[in-house]
Parts: C-alpha cells; structure tokens; sequence
C-alpha cells in the first residue's frame, strides 16, 4: 500500500481544491486496482505571508509554489496541487506536471453591491482587483472606474466588500465555483472584456519526474484536451517571459473552424500597459499548441509587446 503525501496551501480554496482531487485519485486507484491512501500536508508560500504588498510589487515567479516544490524536491512530499495560474511557465530541475484535469469556468467575475453587472456600475466606482491584468483591462473597458489593490484569499476579499467601501471586486470564477458560491457572483465577464490569466480555471497536479508509481497514476487523471489549452498558454506566457508585474492574459479553446471543416485550437492573448492605455491583443487557430503559443507571441512582439514589457519591467 502506498501512502501518497499531498502538499496544498493553507486557505480553503486550496484544502477544497485538495480534497477534491484526492477524492478523484482515491476514485481512479480503486477503478484501476492501485492501491493507496492520502495525506495532506499544509505548507505556507511567500505569496501568502505577504499580505499587504500588490503581488505586482512583490516581484518573482512562483510566489505560491516555491516551498512546495521545495518539499517535492525533498521528499517531504510526493505530489502539489497547483492553481494552474500560480505555476511559473518552466518546471524546477526534477519536477513535472503529472496531470491537469478537467478545467473549470475561466472567467473572471464581478461580485458587486446590490448585485449590478459591470456596464451598470455607477460613475467612479471603487473596484477591488489583485491583478495587473484585470485592472488594466478594466481601465481599459471604463477608465472612469477607480481600481485599487485588494489582497488576501477568496474569505477575506468577499468581508473586504462589504468593510472597505467598495462597490465591487472581481475574482476567477473557478475560486468561487470550487467553494460553492456562485450565487455570490453578479456578472461573469466575458473573455472580450477581461482575457483570464494562463491557465485560469485548471489545476495543475505536481510530481518528481521519476515517480513511476506516481506517474502512472496522474496519467490516468489527466484531461488531454484541458492539458492542450493550458500548454498553449504557458508557451505563450513563458516566450514573454511573463509574471504576475505584467498585464498578460491569454485563453485557449478547442473551437470549430468552418474553413478547415474541423475542430481546432483557438488562442487569444494579451500584453497591456498597466493603466489601460493600450492593449495588444492576438487571436490565432492552429493544430499544435507549442507552436500556436509561440505563433500569438511573436504576433504580439512584431506590434509592440516587447517595449510594453520592458516599460512594466522597470
């Protein structure tokens, strides 16, 4: 019997997350005659000890996976569930992404006082965001609205709406689906209006790349189609060498090409100044997700995004 330690995060996305995957696991290990049983391991990253900074500010990859990776790296673990958003764009020495399941909705959403959509926000709203990237597309969208930094989990940001005078925050749906509450969302924001983060909406499942147990068991819970967008994604993010001090977005779907008579991989991405001002934006349809993410790339830095980076950069 083999005993598999997970490590997660502390907040309660991150636990629910958690559970529910090794709910899944347990599931597939019985289906498949493997036998194991689960631990879960709390580890706190810098991205949660540093509450009262933007994450733009904080700087650095990988602000909440570092330490876990470090416990992999270890052996203190054996596998990390990941908010696929939170996992920089190149994997550390000796690890690999085992298994992204199925994804999620990867919007972004509005919840709001008296549960108004966005276009019915009064003049000069106050409006909660963490990100670079849904700030500088909603400058973009209504550049009457005022943003201002909001830190802390899914809890802490939904009692700041109420406590600190906002008229509304946005946050990924996904967050407030896996916690049950997504009745608490006044307007879904469609990717025209705020492109989600790269791999917003997925989970990413952690491994040492030569845990063959380990290894055949994500295999098994590995959603093919969910792991193409994603990787569409992080190629793009990882050719702009992107973090979280930069407005990038990007969304990849499986979506049906009347021309080609077929259903293919569509990928939009996105670079924009932090206030709004301007916003590069590139869709593309392809077969091969390495080279659609290189492709909307370079599409973007023949218009500019390298002097947009580099301005954000500094």
């Amino acid at each position: 019997m083999r005993t598999i330690v997970v490590g997660t995060r502390q907040s309660s996305l991150a636990l629910t997350q958690t559970n529910q995957v090794i709910e899944d696991l347990r599931r597939i290990c019985q289906e498949n005659g493997m036998e194991c049983e689960f631990d879960v391991r709390k580890i706190v990253t810098k991205g949660d000890r540093i509450l009262d900074v933007t994450l733009s500010k904080v700087g650095g990859k990988g602000l909440f996976v570092k330490e876990i990776e470090q416990a992999l790296l270890n052996g203190e673990i054996d596998i990390a569930v990941h908010s696929m958003k939170d996992v920089p764009s190149e994997s550390q020495e000796g690890l690999m992404i085992g298994a992204v399941p199925k994804r999620v909705d990867p919007r972004d959403c509005l919840i709001s006082n008296g549960h108004v959509k966005l276009d019915e926000l009064p003049q000069g709203a106050l409006v909660g965001t963490s990100s670079l990237r849904r700030a500088a597309q909603l400058r973009a969208y209504r550049p009457d609205l005022r943003i201002q930094s909001i830190r802390g989990n899914i809890d802490s940001r939904l009692r700041k709406l109420e406590t600190e005078g906002f008229d509304g925050i946005l946050l990924a749906a996904a967050g407030l689906y896996r916690m049950g509450w997504s009745d608490k969302v006044s307007h879904y924001l469609p990717p025209e209006v705020c492109l989600p983060a790269v791999g917003q909406g997925a989970l990413g499942i952690e491994c040492r790349k030569d845990d063959d147990f380990v290894l055949r068991l994500l295999a098994l819970y590995n959603d093919a189609e969910t792991a193409a967008t994603v990787q569409a994604e992080r190629t793009f993010l990882a050719r702009l060498n992107g973090g979280c001090q930069i407005p990038i977005g990007a969304y990849a779907e499986f979506a049906w090409d009347a021309e080609a008579e077929a259903c293919r991989l569509k990928l939009t991405g996105l670079v924009g100044e932090p206030e709004g001002g301007r916003i590069l934006k590139e869709t593309r349809t392809g077969d091969d997700p390495v080279h659609l993410g290189l492709e909307v790339a370079e599409s973007l830095i023949g218009q500019g995004a390298e002097e947009i980076l580099a301005l954000a950069r500094e």
